[in-house]
């Protein structure tokens, strides 16, 4: 059994701590759309690969990126607001997703269309695991190395570029890295609720504390305890996998909101005018 079940424990354990990482950008640059967009475009992108008999997880790859090349270089070069882009690609990749499975024989409610959409406990792969931990080095490393630059973005980005930081570039990249985590995840947890590991953790840490350094300490430690506990949760209560993780991370914002000092700060500063909210160090 173990042996069957470590791809998928390892795999959990990756994606919480890469989706906890990636889940403080996007939530600090209220990029919460693009999560539902990303993973719907990654669904669909599985979809086309089971009709294909090709590639599932590279297809996945390719469609989360294509939204994310439309949300970033594209949107910028066409004049589009990103808005806009997301409110078409959001309905569009669901349709196609839901049009490949449909049209691709025998497969309607398989394991293998079910596992698109809610994730597998069995169904990740030791590919999986490859893959995933390659996006999670990449992240690790670039978060690394552009710690500053990173940083001095998701703080203030206008004044990041007026010091010389390439912000565009360093969001460019972080939207890259962000499709290609999702499309990892995509077989673990299903591609209607990946979109939870990649915000709810972060979402939690961001009520815990105002610190940016700490936010990124804590969202990869709640992003993996929603993910192995959902892994356990889903094993013992034969529930999808993909549900067990989101409900865990929802009950992780509930704790982590009735904890939360944002919420003592409201009470106790009932004038604090709104958006008046205390700076990340």
């Amino acid at each position: 059994m173990w042996a069957l079940i470590l791809p998928s424990v390892v795999a959990a354990a990756l994606a919480g701590y890469t989706g906890g990482l990636l889940g403080v950008a996007a939530l600090r640059l209220r990029l919460s759309a693009l999560g539902y967009a990303m993973a719907h475009a990654a669904f669909a992108g599985a979809a086309l690969g089971l009709f294909l008999n090709f590639s599932p997880l590279a297809l996945a790859m390719l469609f989360a990126l294509g939204v994310a090349a439309l949300l970033g270089p594209v949107a910028e070069r066409t004049g589009l607001p990103p808005d806009t882009i997301l409110a078409l690609l959001f309905p569009l990749t669901m349709a196609l997703g839901f049009l490949f499975i449909a049209l691709t024989p025998g497969l309607p409610l398989t394991s293998s269309s079910l596992a698109l959409l809610w994730g597998s406990l069995l169904g990740v792969g030791w590919s999986d695991v490859g893959a995933l931990a390659g996006v999670t080095l990449a992240t690790t490393l670039f978060l690394a190395l552009f710690r500053r630059e990173v940083w001095a973005t998701l703080v203030e980005r206008r004044l990041a570029e007026e010091a010389g930081i390439p912000a565009r570039n360093l969001l460019w990249a972080l939207l890259f890295l962000a499709g290609a985590t999702v499309a990892a995840m995509l077989r673990l947890v299903g591609g209607l609720l990946v979109y939870a590991l990649l915000f709810l953790p972060a979402s939690a840490a961001a009520q815990l504390s105002f610190d940016l350094r700490h936010q990124f300490f804590l969202a990869p430690l709640f992003g993996v305890g929603a993910t192995l506990g959902g892994l356990a949760l889903s094993f013992l209560a034969d529930l999808p996998v993909g549900t067990s993780i989101a409900l865990l991370s929802c009950g992780l914002v509930l704790a982590a909101w009735i904890f939360s000092p944002r919420k003592r700060l409201a009470w106790t500063s009932p004038l604090e005018p709104k958006g008046g909210e205390p700076a990340s160090h």
